[in-house]
């Protein structure tokens, strides 16, 4: 059962504000969302077999080749921030 505490839990990990009013929406809806999963373990799977997918797919990716890539000057052309050839970055502390 998701309670108003962990709706204040969920919305702080994802740095969102949630008000007095939503909350109870939130809980309904997250606890909807729990009874239906509830629903499913209940089914009889045992012969079912896996699925990953729902489309078979194959590989979708485009072969490797080799090619030409950019040059330190290019890859650093649109960079906010460099130094001595490399890209910088704000310290993080």
């Amino acid at each position: 059962m998701i309670t108003g505490k962990d709706v204040d839990h969920i919305s702080w990990l994802a740095s969102i504000k949630v008000v007095e009013e939503e909350k109870e929406c939130f809980v309904a809806s997250f606890n909807s969302v729990l009874d239906y999963f509830h629903q499913l373990d209940e089914l009889d799977t045992e012969d079912v077999e896996p699925t990953y997918r729902v489309v078979d797919l194959t590989n979708v990716f485009r072969e490797d080749e080799v090619s030409e890539s950019l040059s330190q000057e290019e890859s650093l052309r649109n960079a906010s921030r460099t130094e001595k050839g490399y890209f910088k970055s704000p310290r993080i502390v």
